[in-house]
Parts: C-alpha cells; sequence; structure tokens
C-alpha cells in the first residue's frame, strides 16, 4: 500500500487559524483506514486557553467521535513540531504514528527540547515521522510572524 499523507488538509487547517491571527499550526487525526476522523487549527487566542493547540483540539475532538480515550490505531498530522505538552498528550492518546511537517528548535518536544517520548516515563511512543512538507510548512509560519514584525 502506497503511503497517503494528510499533511494537506493539516496545511489548510493552520491556514484557517492564521487567517484568524492565530499561530498557524493545523491538525488531523486519521484512522488506519486513511479517514479523517477530526481536525483543528490553533485556538489560544479565540478560546483563552493555553492548551488550545491544533493537536490538542484535534485529539480531543477525534476521542469525542470516538467515544474513546485513546486514539490506538490512529495517526496524528501536525504542521509544527509538536510542544512537551502535547507530545504527552500524543502519548496519553496512544497515537500510533505522528507526522509533522517543520521542526521546532525552539518549543519542539519530539525531536528537540524535552524529546518526551525518550523519557522512561513515557508510556507509549508513537512511530515519528518529520519533514512531511516542511518547507510549505515553514513558510506558512514565518510569513505569518513576519506580517507581525
Amino acid at each position: 500500500m502506497a503511503f497517503l499523507s494528510f499533511m494537506d488538509a493539516a496545511l489548510e487547517e493552520a491556514r484557517q487559524a492564521g487567517d484568524r491571527g492565530e499561530v498557524p499550526v493545523g491538525a488531523v487525526v486519521v484512522n488506519g483506514k486513511g479517514r479523517v476522523i477530526a481536525r483543528a487549527g490553533n485556538e489560544t487566542r479565540a478560546l483563552n486557553d493555553p492548551t488550545a493547540h491544533a493537536e490538542m483540539l484535534a485529539i480531543r475532538a477525534a476521542c469525542e467521535v470516538l467515544e474513546m480515550e485513546r486514539l490506538i490505531g490512529h495517526d496524528l498530522y501536525v504542521t509544527l513540531e509538536p510542544c512537551p505538552m502535547c507530545a504527552g498528550a500524543i502519548a496519553a492518546a496512544r497515537i500510533n504514528r505522528l507526522y509533522f511537517g517543520a521542526a521546532d528548535p525552539k518549543s519542539g518536544g519530539v525531536l528537540h527540547g524535552a524529546r518526551v517520548f525518550e523519557h522512561p516515563q513515557c508510556h507509549h511512543s508513537p512511530e515519528v515521522y518529520d519533514g512531511i512538507a516542511a518547507e510549505e510548512c515553514e513558510a506558512l509560519l514565518k510569513a505569518f510572524f513576519a506580517d507581525r514584525r
């Protein structure tokens, strides 16, 4: 079976978040059959909630749709390397595979910084695939922040 990326759907969510004035990060949860279960973009400003990152919102929405607390057999696509908080939620949700676009050396928690999945206290580590549509994800973020300077 050929690899089918859902990063375009995550990028769509990121663009919509940016259009709302949020940091343009998007995420989608996909089941093992390739069906998008949930999608979200950042909403920290709109919700006045520092935990309203795209990953958190997509995971919460998928759990609600499936009426399950864990997403075993599901994959997460996100446009930016998850922060430590989101990486912890990914582990707790038992996400099967994590695909992300842009690396985040400043605030990332997967390949940078805390490296959450490498800790012995981490009960589940997903397969991690980085660099998916990285240039497009990075360009979206750079343009957003350049407009604000």
